[in-house]
């Protein structure tokens, strides 16, 4: 049974998700301030996570940074703010997907069976490796850490999974809309060029030449792969 984890403020809200949630055979566990929802996300494995945007004490954002700076799971993100600098915020700090209230239950639960489903291609796509290594680099996957010539490199959530990706699938050819859809989802359909943004932030920590990249080509034309020419 996947258990998925609700982290919101409005006990409305939660009996509603509870409800419907319990129909499609999940579990539930709720919390309602972003401090709690933490504890709850690092000390349990959970399938996904709900997240309110707006808590008290401990917002959203906060919690979202926090447990990506740990653990990979699954983010749905609820707010009732819809401008586009909500969306990118979403995209910037991890989050898999993200949707405004008032919001369609039935909408809320196409999205929870998107992500999951991205979700299982993303551990499939990895292959299970737990550690990765190229001429340098150092890619521990359970830790999300990532070492350049022993030294470690911050990565963002976003940067860190395109990483994972393609060093997992070396040679392979990805193009920009699959990166998006792999990595982002559906719903940013439009947003291709942050995953070029994201290549080059990407580039700029792990490479010594952006000219001349060694670890992510342009394959043009088509988009980026991994060089696995390198791969130890």
């Amino acid at each position: 049974m996947k258990q998925i984890l609700i982290i919101e403020d409005d006990p409305e809200i939660i009996k509603l998700l509870e409800i419907h949630l319990t129909d499609l055979i999940y579990s539930t566990t709720k919390a309602m301030d972003g401090e709690e929802g933490l504890k709850l996300a690092l000390e349990n494995d959970y399938d996904l996570i709900l997240l309110d945007l707006t808590l008290p004490a401990m917002d959203g954002v906060e919690v979202c940074k926090a447990l990506r700076a740990k653990k990979n799971t699954p983010i749905i993100m609820l707010t009732a703010k819809s401008e586009e600098i909500d969306r990118v915020l979403g995209l910037e700090i991890g989050a898999d997907d993200y949707i405004t209230k008032p919001f369609s239950i039935r909408e809320l639960l196409a999205r929870i069976k998107a992500v999951m489903r991205r979700t299982d291609i993303r551990h499939r796509e990895q292959k299970n490796t737990a550690s990765l290594s190229a001429e340098g680099l150092t890619i521990d996957i359970d830790k999300r850490k990532v070492l350049l010539e022993n030294n470690k490199i911050e990565l963002s959530p976003k940067e860190f999974e395109l990483l994972v990706l393609m060093a997992s699938n070396p040679g392979r050819n990805y193009t920009r809309t699959e990166l998006l859809n792999i990595i982002w989802g559906y719903n940013f359909e439009g947003y291709e060029h942050t995953v070029n943004s994201h290549i080059n932030r990407l580039r700029a920590k792990i490479e010594s030449d952006m000219a001349n990249p060694v670890y992510i080509l342009t394959t043009w034309g088509v988009g980026y792969k991994f060089n696995e020419d390198i791969i130890v």
